[in-house]
């Protein structure tokens, strides 16, 4: 899709970034049209046979926020939400949308503290809204810019078997 950020030039994406600063325009509609893709995908995949206590919605960048904004509104409980190096779209709508049955579920955060695409402030921001909101948020940070590092690959993995061990 066209993203404006980047001149208009066509690209993969979840929605469109209209600045650089992430929140003050956002593409609720496409946020939102990306929401209802990836419900439909879990639906699809509980269709063929995967059980709920299998499903763990994990994203980098924009796929961090979409797993985010997805996760915590999707009706049924998913296993938990590994997000990295985004934040947490639409937040103030989250209040009024969030759903009940994934209040509880387990959240991976992490963010490299040189990221210059998605700045570590926008993840500390979400990782503090999130938890005065009451969710269970593992965080941590590492010495990289906007990419995975191995130590949080082990991290990733470590809390990985912690939610599909139940």
């Amino acid at each position: 899709m066209p993203v404006t950020i980047n001149g208009g030039y066509e690209m993969p994406a979840w929605y469109d970034i209209l600045g650089a600063n992430l929140l003050s325009q956002q593409d609720a509609v496409g946020i939102k049209r990306s929401e209802h893709a990836i419900a439909a995908l879990i639906d699809r995949e509980l269709d063929r046979g995967i059980a709920l206590q299998n499903v763990v919605l994990a994203g980098f960048s924009q796929g961090c926020a979409m797993a985010l904004h997805t996760g915590l509104r999707y009706k049924q409980k998913l296993a938990g939400i590994v997000a990295l190096s985004g934040y947490l779209p639409l937040a103030d709508s989250l209040v009024h949308e969030r759903s009940q049955a994934n209040a509880n579920t387990p959240i991976f955060m992490a963010h490299g503290t040189q990221d210059p695409v998605v700045v570590m402030d926008r993840g500390e921001v979400s990782k503090n809204t999130l938890i005065a909101l009451g969710y269970p948020v593992q965080w941590r940070t590492y010495a990289m810019a906007h990419s995975v590092h191995p130590e949080e690959l082990a991290d990733i993995s470590k809390f990985l078997k912690e939610v599909l061990a139940s």
